[in-house]
């Protein structure tokens, strides 16, 4: 018998032994294999001692305590946060302090230059390559450093919380939620509002009820902008001429007549609530965009927060999903939102992408089918259907075991947690995600990253993964302090003869440590 099959038969007879009454098919004495399983589904994979610590605690209170951020000190990752001061400032103080100077300069430089201003800043992060773009003062320079620094510190705190939190299984929900209500950060007024949507939208959100999420993300002016509804109006509203919002001089020139945008009405019910086959048509994408309409934003490049503007507001009757919603004002996209968390397709297509990120990438139909009756019958508890998911059998079954493939974030910080290492400045990280093919935040579509192994599995990619794994053990990215502790126990001695035959060529414990985390079975979790 194989190592793996001596595994998958060891998973489950535990689960056969445990599945009583309560429903619940946690093991009650796993074995580090199991422990292993645990830690790289429910969070971004074992620290050295973590097998030993998760069995002292209890594998099944250990996952109850994840599901319960609120109850583990984080005293300690707020320590390493400290340093990062514009994770705790409102969107109005990130423009104000970073943005709205560095835009001033690019105006004036521009100017000086004798070209006619833009009202249009170019992303944060990125010049204009234009030839004969003049020279920019170490001033300019500066502030559009400054500028870079909003995203530079959201992702260090991303990598940062990933790899040190104790609360691991958050870190990873807020991970799931951003992606699935995705926003892209270089799209032109969102960069100011990335930090406090996650922030405030997202990560108080990501255990409590769908219903509260959705709205968090829909009242957001980094959706309202990514996905334009801040400038959707009925095009027969008497103001619908006019400028959306009164601007400073030379911030934003007046708009010609708008009309109504679609964009968000469609993901909402496409990626947001119902899925593509959720049984929605064009006419109900209409009649959506029409409910959010007036759902803008005040001064948006000034940091201005969610407003609501009846004069752009579509005052009509509107019929979604066969539901009857009498005209008003802002309660028109609020009894829209209710509609879709509620709506049994929801309850199946959140079901069914929660159990792809913690199960396999085709999920069981059963368990798909039991999250979303848990989904439905506790108003869209998001808590309770992640319990139920962790706790069935289908969790730890062969089937599950190392079915996932690790996405470049999640290869780069269960590799930083492996091997013990410790991080000073997480930008090298954050690069090695980017060489990797996921710059952070930064996903273009509504869809964000995918989650499914054909995404990630390539021969170029595994290259770069071992190439970054050797800079990692090697101690050759600035700021990232090398672990001394061995990683052979990641892998819990289940690995393939090919695998284990490449280890052992290893000449010393860092080349050991490189192998290891290139090797096939580390890409999995």
């Amino acid at each position: 018998m194989t190592s793996l099959a001596r595994c998958v038969a060891t998973i489950l007879a535990a689960v056969t032994l445990t599945a009583g009454s309560s429903g619940s098919a946690v093991p009650s004495k796993p074995d580090d294999k199991t422990i292993l399983h645990v830690l790289n589904r429910i969070g971004y994979g074992a620290r050295p001692g973590d097998v030993t610590r998760v069995r002292q605690t209890g594998l099944e209170a250990y996952i109850d305590q994840q599901l319960r951020p609120e109850r583990i000190s984080n005293l300690a990752m707020e320590s390493r946060l400290a340093g990062l001061p514009s994770l705790s400032m409102s969107a109005r103080e990130i423009a104000e302090e970073y943005f709205i100077p560095a835009n001033q300069a690019r105006v004036q430089a521009k100017r000086a230059a004798g070209a006619a201003p833009d009202d249009k800043a170019p992303p944060a992060g990125r010049e204009m390559t234009a030839v004969g773009k003049p020279a920019r003062t170490p001033e300019q320079m500066e502030l559009a450093r400054k500028e870079r620094q909003v995203l530079a510190e959201l992702t260090a705190q991303k990598i940062l919380r990933a790899a040190f939190s104790e609360r691991q299984l958050e870190a990873v929900m807020i991970d799931f939620w951003f992606n699935h209500f995705n926003v892209f950060a270089a799209k032109g007024a969102t960069p100011q509002y990335v930090t406090e949507y996650e922030r405030d939208a997202i990560r108080p959100h990501v255990f409590g009820k769908f219903r509260d999420l959705l709205g968090a993300t829909a009242h957001s002016p980094a959706m309202l902008f990514y996905l334009d509804n801040w400038q959707s109006a009925d095009p027969d509203a008497q103001n619908a001429r006019r400028p959306l919002n009164a601007m400073r001089p030379g911030q934003e020139a007046p708009r010609p007549k708008r009309g109504l945008n679609e964009n968000y009405g469609r993901e909402l019910m496409e990626l947001h609530t119902l899925g593509v086959d959720g049984g929605y048509t064009q006419d109900d994408v209409v009649n959506v965009a029409r409910a959010f309409t007036g759902w803008t934003i005040t001064t948006p490049r000034q940091g201005g927060g969610f407003r609501f503007d009846p004069r752009i507001h579509d005052r009509g009757d509107k019929i979604v999903l066969g539901q009857k919603i009498k005209g008003g004002g802002e309660g028109d996209g609020e009894k829209v939102l209710d509609i879709l968390a509620r709506h049994p397709a929801t309850a199946t297509f959140i079901s069914t992408k929660l159990a792809c990120r913690f199960v396999a990438d085709t999920p069981p139909a059963a368990l798909v089918q039991r999250a979303a009756a848990r989904f439905r019958q506790t108003d869209g508890d998001i808590r309770e259907v992640v319990r139920l998911i962790l706790t069935s059998p289908e969790f730890f079954s062969a089937e599950a075991y190392r079915a996932k493939v690790k996405n470049p974030f999640e290869f780069v910080v269960s590799a930083v947690r492996a091997t013990g290492t410790d991080v000073r400045d997480a930008m090298p990280l954050a690069q090695a995600a980017r060489q990797l093919g996921m710059p952070l935040y930064l996903a273009q579509p509504p869809t964000g990253y995918p989650d499914k192994a054909e995404a990630w599995v390539n021969t170029g990619a595994l290259l770069n993964r071992m190439n970054f794994a050797l800079q990692l053990v090697g101690g050759r990215l600035r700021g990232v302090l090398p672990g001394t502790s061995a990683v052979a126990a990641i892998l819990a001695d289940d690995v393939s003869s090919t695998t284990a035959a490449t280890i052992a060529q290893a000449k010393d414990a860092a080349q050991l440590a490189a192998l290891t985390l290139g090797s096939p079975e580390f890409q999995r979790r």
